[in-house]
């Protein structure tokens, strides 16, 4: 992706540099995989494998420009690397990060805006890998669409190898020039072995303890780049490889990567050991290029056409994804028609940044001459993307009339069923809301404090127990089920501490408590189930005076090898299975129902964008129920003799139309979650509840 100080040939052994046509083809097939992999086309599941490929060919490239410079004068200039660097990539970025900006603006949600923005901050100084890590692990994101910027990910990968490996390579030419006898590549050779060992064994861990994370950090990838830079280091090994042998290495290079993208799937462990495939694919292809001749794949691929979309791969990869994000935004599901239609649009705004700003940029003569100059160049475009991504931030409307605060303190759910307002939390009301508190576009924000780490990721089968209430309590009551439970941290805790309860609390994001298998992303919800059991022997071993479960989820598979069985009755017997086994324990079982579920309808998205027409985000109150967790929650309650329910509902929707402000305040953040603003003012219709079914199981 991040292209070319060119393809590089070796000549007479030692590295003298000529251009590579065939290094050029190997950029066409992994811009071809990427951008028809995010065109939506079916057929090619694992297009994302092209990255891979590219990660190969620029620690190959990169370690290649290093060694020549380290053979010419003893030493590698990291100011001079540096500032090819910047005037190489910095230019593009800061145009495409403006014109995102910009397309963000027009066509996404402003709900998105301060998330996206602050991306195009991260994309601008190549960090934004490790936000979108951090996301991918975080429950709290799930109403965030795909990021503009998500593709840069991977450029923010190789930048940050940019800064580790030539900094290695100076310590190791000091380290040449300070014991003559030492020999340059196999001095190399342990310094890149020493990247590449650790960070494969790394990646394999992180890929099967937490693959959304590792799928995004630096140090699982960094092997891939290492791979290329190991074949730049062994060059003159490899011209003494047979021209019959490279000829096979690379055809056999070529349809390995070509089939990884046909096979894998975004069900894969990725990277990990998997990974291996295209990037070793990719290497043979690189080795078999120095003795093939044009009967190897090297031939192919330095096919005119495949030459010239090489060249302009960089760019593509640039401008790609963000119009089919703001396509997408704006039209909806594209499809793999319309996607490959945007895809080939790119070509266009790629080809004019490449012809009219990133090479008059790249080969300028005063550039070249002063590399002072050029960074500042570069810098003055990071500063442009910075700006682009902070001025989206500041254009985030304020949609709530000004909010609370001094004399006008939210009711929230104290004026349903009140003499003052009869008409509470029905269409009717909404006509007179003035102002509202969390405003719409932050809403997301207004979240539960409860510590991150008690609510286990979606990877992790292993549980985490927390306490919180009184810590000194008689009673202990154990919570446990998805964030579904924990949107009632803050009425439970105060509860707690005023009735003198001890909590201790198993959560896990999107699982429920029951011993049925969930689907999570297309996929059997293994690392749910295994927690699920832990859990339970946790509870036995704990024997609290009471538990306490709500969940969001009301459908499990009926045939646990088939993801198209999931079924509401087989979550029914899930859950009575799981509940009669803990009350068989002489543990008590008390059930919040879930509240109304939104299905289809964001709603603070949409009090965003219908600020001044709130009747436009309401939804009917009995299909929300039917397809909220409370579906197979409530039956399966009746079938557990002593299991108590607790039911919010008549206070979180009292009409048969769900409103989505109820006493000034907005009910709903993502999904079907309650803002802790609101669950706050549920404080008294809680205890009502809740109190006397704790005392009952006593």
């Amino acid at each position: 992706m991040t292209s070319s100080e060119t393809g590089v040939r070796p000549v007479k052994g030692r590295g003298a540099a000529s251009f590579r046509p065939d290094i050029e083809g190997m950029r066409a097939i992994a811009i071809g995989l990427v951008l028809i992999y995010h065109a939506g086309v079916r057929q090619l599941p694992g297009g994302f494998v092209g990255v891979d490929v590219f990660f190969v060919i620029s620690g190959f490239l990169i370690t290649g420009l290093l060694i020549r410079e380290i053979e010419r004068t003893g030493r590698v200039s990291l100011v001079t690397f540096y500032a090819r660097r910047a005037k190489r990539l910095l230019p593009a970025t800061g145009l495409v990060l403006i014109v995102t900006s910009v397309l963000t603006w027009l066509t996404v949600s402003p709900v998105q805006w301060r998330t996206f923005g602050l991306d195009i901050v991260s994309a601008a100084t190549y960090v934004v890998n490790w936000r979108l890590a951090d996301r991918s692990v975080d429950y709290l994101a799930e109403d965030v669409g795909a990021s503009p910027v998500q593709h840069f990910w991977s450029l923010a990968v190789e930048e940050q190898f940019y800064i580790v490996w030539p900094l290695l390579l100076v310590l190791l030419a000091w380290l040449l020039r300070r014991y003559a006898g030492l020999r340059l590549r196999p001095v190399l050779m342990v310094g890149i072995l020493a990247v590449i060992v650790p960070s494969f064994v790394y990646s394999i861990y992180l890929t099967a303890s937490t693959p959304a994370t590792a799928f995004f950090v630096t140090p699982t990838r960094l092997w891939e780049l290492g791979i290329g830079a190991l074949v730049a280091i062994g060059a003159p090994m490899w011209l003494r490889i047979p021209r019959a042998a490279a000829i096979v290495g690379g055809w056999v290079g070529l349809v390995v990567v070509v089939v990884s993208g046909l096979f894998f799937t975004t069900a894969s462990a990725w990277p990990g050991s998997a990974a291996l495939a295209p990037t070793v694919g990719t290497a043979a292809m690189i080795v078999a290029g120095y003795t093939s001749g044009r009967v190897g794949v090297a031939g192919l691929l330095s096919w005119k056409p495949a030459v010239w979309i090489g060249g302009m791969s960089y760019s593509l990869y640039l401008w790609h994804w963000p119009l089919i994000v703001a396509a997408t935004a704006y039209w909806g599901e594209l499809g793999a028609k319309r996607g490959l239609l945007v895809v080939a649009a790119a070509i266009i705004p790629a080809y004019l940044s490449l012809k009219l700003i990133e090479n008059p940029v790249r080969f300028a003569p005063s550039l070249s001459r002063s590399n002072r100059l050029t960074l500042s160049v570069g810098a003055n475009f990071t500063a442009i993307g910075v700006v682009a991504g902070l001025v989206l931030v500041l254009l985030v409307p304020t949609t709530s009339g000004g909010g609370g605060g001094g004399d006008r303190q939210a009711a929230g759910a104290a004026v349903v069923g009140s003499d003052t307002e009869p008409e509470a939390g029905t269409v009717e009301s909404l006509a007179s809301v003035e102002w509202f508190v969390p405003d719409a576009v932050v809403a997301v924000d207004d979240v539960p404090p409860y510590p991150r780490e008690c609510q286990v990721s979606q990877d992790s089968p292993d549980p985490v127990r927390c306490e919180w209430g009184d810590p000194d309590g008689d009673v202990t009551v154990a919570v446990v089920g998805d964030s579904k439970i924990m949107q009632w941290y803050t009425p439970l805790g105060d509860i707690a501490e005023e009735e003198g309860w001890r909590i201790v609390s198993y959560t896990k994001s999107a699982c429920g408590f029951h011993d049925g298998m969930q689907v999570n992303k297309g996929e059997p919800y293994e690392s749910c189930a295994a927690w699920n059991d832990a859990v339970f022997d946790e509870l036995v071993a704990l024997d609290p005076d009471l538990v306490l479960t709500s969940q969001r989820v009301n459908d499990v598979l009926a045939d646990p090898s088939d993801v198209e069985s999931r079924s509401v009755d087989a979550m029914v017997d899930a859950q009575v299975r799981r509940w009669t086994a803990l009350t068989d324990a002489d543990i008590p079982l008390v059930v919040i129902l879930d509240n109304p579920n939104p299905q289809g309808l964001t709603v603070y998205e949409c009090v965003a964008e219908n600020p001044d027409d709130l009747a436009a985000c309401t939804f009917d109150r009995d299909q929300g129920i039917k397809e909220s967790g409370a579906a197979a929650q409530a039956p399966a309650a009746e079938q557990v003799p002593g299991t108590q329910v607790v039911d919010m509902a008549p206070e979180i929707c009292p009409g048969e139309e769900c409103v989505p402000v109820i006493g000034n305040v907005l009910v709903y953040r993502q999904t079907s979650h309650l803002t802790d603003t609101y669950a706050q003012t549920l404080i008294d219709p809680l205890r009502e509840q809740l109190v006397p079914a704790v005392e009952k199981a006593f």
